[in-house]
């Protein structure tokens, strides 16, 4: 699977030169004018996410793994969307053959990107999915594009099963498809759909969201907001006074994988340096904020795969400690703590690294929820 995801990147790189070059639009080819145009609020259209729904009309993606769903008969689709920064890359799959993404480098504005073509007319799938984050600016989803004679099906039924992240550049899937001895920087090889969360929702059968920010943490971040600034925001583009709905999604499952980047930072930018004791209890502060918002959750305190958690490392101790003190103190509270390990690999986690945390989560939810 990985060659083939590796193919389709590079073919992606040549495909963003080559309209660079030329100065097109990706799919230029659809001839909107005689085809079947369709509005972003039609019920066909399955939405999974913090979407800003605002604008029925042209809903504001911008959380990492937010994803869009059509069932259509025909031959070809396109997208139309309108970008903030024309930093975001989208993966777009056809017939959730997730090996062969199609992947869309955005332009800033509003431009139509082609994703299929000369399909066999017949049923198909399109899914949607955002691979970069809030720090790359939200994307308006503004139309859907089929061929002449092309009809929408209904949409698919969503997930019984939700899980949820709260996290870092780990979770959002920073630099997991560069080479092992590459960059980690580059924004196409940022892939949230292939994060060790994403791939244990697919396994699970689960709608999956990522609530995740690059450099954040609990107590300090690269920059002057943390995670309980961030969290509750509708609208993942920086620190911003937009307001989540908790009340509309539920998760089963939630997932707290922070305090890699605080354990970098705390001695270097916060003055007075916060003791063990003021760790522990950042902590514990964040496990009851997501426990008032959903208090039958299971709530697992994580951490890794960085160095946070190589041997040594005080900080998975901070967190069996916050855990351990919310269970006493809250004890109809489901907690749990799970570890993800340091190999010694001292960039962010390759696909590969995702793929085995995954496999590692997903057995340890299926023992916890018994999901099957």
């Amino acid at each position: 699977m990985m060659g083939k995801t590796m193919h389709y990147l590079a073919f992606g790189v040549w495909l963003l030169c080559s309209v660079a070059a030329h100065g097109l639009d990706v799919g230029h080819g659809l001839d909107a004018a005689h085809g079947l145009e369709v509005a972003p609020d039609d019920n066909a259209i399955s939405y999974r996410g913090r979407i800003d729904f605002s604008d029925p009309k042209a809903p504001v993606l911008s959380w990492p793994a937010t994803r869009v769903d059509v069932n259509f008969y025909g031959r070809s689709v396109a997208v139309t969307l309108d970008d903030e920064l024309g930093k975001n890359f989208y993966s777009a799959f056809i017939d959730g053959d997730w090996s062969r993404p199609v992947i869309l480098g955005l332009h800033k504005g509003e431009h139509r990107y082609q994703v299929a073509d000369n399909l066999d007319n017949a049923r198909h799938t399109l899914t949607l999915v955002k691979r970069t984050e809030g720090e790359e600016g939200a994307t308006r989803l503004v139309g859907l594009s089929f061929n002449k004679g092309a009809k929408l099906l209904p949409a698919g039924k969503l997930p019984e099963r939700r899980i949820e992240i709260y996290g870092d550049s780990i979770t959002s899937g920073m630099g997991n498809m560069a080479p092992l001895k590459g960059e980690d920087g580059r924004l196409l090889d940022k892939n949230s759909f292939m994060s060790y969360g994403a791939i244990t929702a697919r396994a699970l059968g689960a709608d999956y969201r990522s609530i995740s920010q690059s450099g954040i943490g609990i107590m300090v971040s690269w920059f002057d907001f943390t995670m309980p600034d961030f969290y509750d925001q509708l609208n993942a583009v920086g620190d911003n006074d937009s307001e989540w709905d908790f009340s509309r999604w539920t998760p089963q499952v939630v997932l707290i994988n922070l305090f890699q980047n605080d354990s970098w930072l705390v001695e270097d930018r916060l003055d007075p340096v916060p003791g063990e004791a003021e760790r522990v209890k950042a902590y514990y502060d964040f496990i009851d904020a997501i426990h008032r918002r959903y208090p039958d959750a299971l709530l697992v305190g994580a951490l890794g795969s960085m160095d946070a958690t190589q041997e040594g490392s005080p900080w998975p101790g901070y967190i069996t400690t916050a855990v351990a003190e919310y269970r006493r103190d809250h004890p109809k509270a489901k907690l749990a703590t799970l570890f993800f390990p340091f190999t010694g690999y001292g960039q962010h986690p390759r696909v590969e690294h995702n793929r085995a945390n995954a496999a590692r989560l997903t057995a340890f939810i299926r023992e916890q929820m018994n999901w099957q």
